[in-house]
């Protein structure tokens, strides 16, 4: 597969619909504006091979571009979540991709227009976690054994491994963790602040599902995608950049018809009818 440098900034290269009929090593369903995507390789600890990882691509692209999809749910099947990237005798990542990511880039789930919740239902280790560390919102199994084991195998983290724990841990945990490559607990990871909630793990996908319900239900599509990217700009931003950008957003999103919409709507007692589709009507992003 093709794999680009993930930025901040949404996608740029919506060209229209991705094909993601035939999957085969993941499972997606849709149920009323959140798409649940289930890593399916039980076989294997939800291994991600070459296939898989293009698979995952397309997915990700699709539930970006789509205007059916407001929330993302990313859970594993059976009792893990992922255990990382495939071994084999030939080392990490098992097969290569080929053309299972259609010839699209690698979509971080940071990128996503669409809040992104990871349901981690079970173990997940390197790769596995590193991916969960992308999503905006983490859901972990108090008793999941999580792991960066990336040195134990003569290696380092991957998917901006590094960063995202920085950015959820502080340098100092984020150092014990990736530099030892110690097993810690969901519980732990609560405790930490490197996930939102530690519930048991029969009560994990429903968890994430409520917290993607909630969204897609009651907030405009456009104003989370800018609330998102804003977030994830904030530990790069200056505190001036950050301040100016925000406001010169909100009176873009002021001067839209979706705000006139969320005070009738509260005044009014009724659920808003939103206008605004995150794949065509953002605003443009203030140049720094």
């Amino acid at each position: 597969m093709r794999y680009e440098e993930s930025t901040f900034g949404w996608y740029e290269g919506d060209d229209g619909p991705v094909d993601v009929a035939d999957l085969t090593r993941l499972r997606l369903e849709a149920d009323r504006g959140v798409a649940t995507v289930t890593l399916d390789r039980p076989a294997v600890r939800n291994a991600i091979d070459g296939p898989m990882l293009g698979e995952l691509t397309r997915v990700l692209h699709h539930c970006d571009r789509s205007d059916d999809v407001r929330a993302v749910v990313i859970t594993g099947a059976g009792p893990v979540f992922c255990a990382g990237s495939e071994m084999s005798g030939e080392g990490f990542g098992g097969a290569p991709g080929g053309d299972e990511d259609g010839g699209l880039p690698w979509l971080a789930p940071f990128q996503l227009r669409k809040p992104v919740v990871a349901a981690v239902n079970g173990h997940a280790v390197g790769a596995g976690l590193t991916l969960a560390l992308q999503c905006d919102v983490r859901v972990v199994a108090a008793d999941a054994v999580l792991a960066f084991p990336f040195v134990r195998l003569g290696v380092i983290a991957e998917w901006m491994g590094h960063w995202t724990a920085v950015r959820h841990l502080g340098p100092a945990r984020a150092a014990e963790l990736l530099l030892t490559g110690r097993r810690f607990s969901g519980g732990d990871a609560a405790a930490w602040g490197l996930a939102n909630h530690a519930p048991p793990a029969r009560e994990v996908l429903a968890t994430a599902v409520s917290i993607a319900r909630e969204i897609a239900d009651h907030a405009a599509p456009v104003a989370v995608a800018v609330s998102k990217r804003l977030i994830w700009e904030a530990t790069v931003s200056g505190q001036h950049t950050a301040g100016a950008t925000e406001r010169l957003l909100l009176e873009a999103l002021l001067a839209a018809p979706d705000a006139a919409e969320g005070v009738a709507a509260y005044l009014g007692k009724r659920a808003p009818r939103w206008v605004g589709l995150a794949g065509s009507d953002l605003p443009p992003w203030p140049a720094p």
